[in-house]
């Protein structure tokens, strides 16, 4: 499973023009669901994303989780992040998990955060979404489990 995480002033996904959900001050992640994932490995990464330092403490250095800050945290299916790029001009999406069972991984992945923590925003699995956001640093990693 793979989570490109952004650390964000504000995010906004929209769905056919339409706010669908947000968060203000927190962490953007977007989710690659891969064939060899399951919900283990969904837990595991989930954890990793609530407790990972990337935000500054008073001493301006890199000590904070959201759960430190009380931010919040959005989290958006994005099978393109399992493409496989090393080859031609055309990406491959062979690793990715097939749609019904990455769907499944990534409902099971939201409740879960439901379950752990209280500011979760979340968007629709398959819908073409847009995500109006401010990169905070910028600030971007690039996780896996």
């Amino acid at each position: 499973m793979i989570a490109l995480v952004q650390r964000v002033s504000y995010a906004n996904l929209l769905i056919d023009d339409l706010l669908f959900s947000q968060i203000d001050r927190g962490i953007l992640v977007l989710l690659g669901v891969e064939k060899k994932d399951c919900e283990s490995s969904a837990e595991k990464l989930l954890q990793k994303i609530l407790n990972y330092r990337i935000f500054n403490d008073q001493d301006d250095k890199m000590n904070l989780s959201v759960k430190d800050i009380d931010g919040g945290l959005m989290l958006v299916s994005q099978f393109t992040l399992a493409a496989e790029t090393g080859k031609g001009l055309r990406p491959s999406f062979s690793s990715a998990m097939a749609p019904s069972e990455a769907e499944r991984i990534y409902d099971f992945m939201v409740s879960k955060a439901i379950q752990s923590y209280k500011k979760i925003a979340f968007g629709k699995f398959g819908s073409n979404m847009r995500i109006v956001l401010e990169n905070n640093g910028p600030v971007t990693f690039y996780l896996s489990a």
